[in-house]
């Protein structure tokens, strides 16, 4: 079988293409043969070394991947030989809270993640996928979808009628405004053009702000919320956005901090902080429950994941460098043939 594993960091150059033994499952572990897999921006992070993650050289990367069982172990019992599976991103995080034990061994960067043909996967890691979802489809879920649901689930679900904000229009930020949209939720979007801006309107957005037309953006937000602010703001972003995001939530809302992708840095000030009357909570993600769970969301709304490009196995480095880029809007898959 054919993989690629990342021998060193810095550079995608170091992304090589290698023959591999096909491997043998365990007792309690399924042969995946991969059909997909998709980029985050944790991959990127964890190429330049710039994320919070100290990852060994030489796996295969990648934490998102789906395809179909074609051999399970002796001792399997969730799943059968032909179902069509999706990873959970920590795969040792069944349900409950995060802890070390359960975050370890996580793809790309303590053990091989998804990009190759074919893997083998403790079954307690794997979850079925939407029937009506294709593998492509599939293998954006675990991360970005997920961490979407989670943003607006925990740690108090949102009701119906409450205002959401998003920021941009990668794969996190558009779950959100479409899981947001299922739970009857307001939706105000950030962006920078006029194509993203319909794109996001498209998907349900009920207000867009272009942030670079709007440097202060909080004061917008407050406008369209009647100076009131908004319950949820969904926060990729990170140091660059923080202080707009701690202006435009309304006391008692929440900051779900996710992500650290804009660029720039602003610090924060205490005062700001104190008085906005916001909490901030770090998400990771979710677990294996928060993936089914989502996934019942899915199959009832039937809700269409936004898709950029798909990338054939053999053009894998140019998918990196198509992401690394920032050319796409949704997410980037690699199909695995």
């Amino acid at each position: 079988m054919q993989s690629y594993r990342l021998q060193s960091f810095g550079s995608i150059e170091h992304l090589q293409r290698v023959e591999e033994d096909i491997p043998e499952p365990g007792r309690n572990q399924l042969l995946i043969k991969v059909r997909a897999c998709s980029l985050n921006y944790r991959d990127l992070a964890l190429l330049y070394g710039t994320g919070t993650l100290s990852p060994q050289a030489g796996l295969i990367p990648l934490s998102d991947g789906s395809g179909e069982v074609v051999m399970a172990g002796a001792a399997v019992t969730r799943f059968s030989v032909g179902d069509r599976v999706a990873g959970s991103f920590f795969p040792y995080w069944t349900a409950g809270d995060l802890t070390e034990a359960a975050g370890r061994a996580a793809y790309g960067t303590q053990s091989d993640g998804w990009l190759t043909q074919y893997k083998v996967v403790d079954e307690a890691s794997l979850v079925k996928f939407p029937a009506y979802l294709s593998f492509a489809q599939a293998a954006t879920l675990p991360c970005a979808a997920v961490t979407a649901w989670n943003s607006l689930m925990k740690s108090r679900q949102l009701r119906a009628g409450e205002t959401v904000l998003t920021q941009g229009t990668g794969g996190v930020a558009l779950f959100a405004v479409q899981l947001a949209k299922i739970m009857g939720l307001m939706v105000i979007s950030l962006t920078s053009n006029a194509e993203k801006a319909r794109l996001l309107t498209s998907l349900g957005a009920d207000h867009i702000v272009n942030y670079l037309d709007h440097p202060d953006w909080f004061r917008q937000v407050r406008e369209i919320t009647d100076g009131e602010g908004v319950q949820r703001i969904v926060e990729v972003g990170g140091p660059a956005t923080l202080e707009n995001s701690l202006r435009a939530c309304a006391a008692g809302g929440e900051i779900a901090l996710l992500g650290f992708v804009a660029q720039g840095a602003q610090p924060i000030d205490f005062f700001t902080l104190f008085k906005s009357g916001a909490t901030i909570r770090p998400f990771s993600v979710g677990s294996r429950q928060d993936f089914e769970q989502m996934n019942r969301a899915l199959s009832f709304s039937r809700l269409q994941p936004v898709i950029s490009h798909v990338f054939d196995f053999d053009d894998a480095l140019e998918a990196w460098r198509y992401f690394d880029r920032r050319l796409h809007t949704g997410k980037v898959v690699i199909a695995v043939n």
